[in-house]
């Protein structure tokens, strides 16, 4: 018998000064069985720091990338659902996918978490050179890891962003996040 997805709730209080994006996001999460908190919160962090101020260009979402090869962690699509405009990876994803995906979408974002990451965007970082939508993001392991620690079934986050720095609180722990531009645009 298959295993099912646990279902995770999470309020995240939202306070992005640098974009003047503010709100509240009560999001639904399914995590998949194989997948782990720290790759779950790395996940609600891609959200964060992506959600738009409104959504006169469409919601940003969570896809079923773990379920479904052909979907990203998260995406936002038009108003319509047809054409997708943000396209975002979790994890280090191959480069013939980032390319594949950068020729259809408007922009996509990869946020890479694990201590091997060095290793994995030295291997395609010169094959992605040709890729004018695309950013990577490095999360530092240490702090990936650490924000692993504030799973729970029912979650009330506070994000804070400002000046490039991060934090992530759950009212009793606060950590600061620090991702590292490994190519793209500001």
């Amino acid at each position: 018998m298959a295993l099912k997805a646990i279902i995770y709730k999470a309020t995240v209080q939202l306070s992005d000064i640098d974009r003047g994006v503010y709100g509240d996001h009560p999001l639904t999460i399914a995590r998949h069985p194989s997948e782990t908190d720290e790759r779950m919160l790395i996940r609600l962090l891609a959200f964060a720091l992506n959600v738009p101020a409104d959504d006169a260009g469409g919601t940003l979402e969570f896809a079923k990338d773990m379920w479904d090869a052909d979907e990203p962690a998260l995406w936002q699509k038009d108003l319509t659902g047809q054409i997708i405009s943000h396209w975002i990876e979790v994890g280090q994803p191959d480069e013939k996918r980032l390319l594949r995906t950068t020729s259809r979408v408007g922009c996509v974002s990869v946020y890479s978490f694990a201590s091997s990451t060095p290793v994995w965007w030295k291997a395609v970082e010169s094959k992605l050179t040709r890729a004018q939508n695309l950013t990577v993001w490095q999360i530092p392991s240490e702090q990936s890891r650490s924000l692993a620690a504030l799973a729970q079934r029912t979650m009330e986050l506070q994000v804070t962003v400002q000046d490039g720095a991060i934090w992530i609180g759950d009212g009793t722990r606060s950590i600061e996040v620090s991702p590292v531009r490994l190519f793209g645009k500001s």
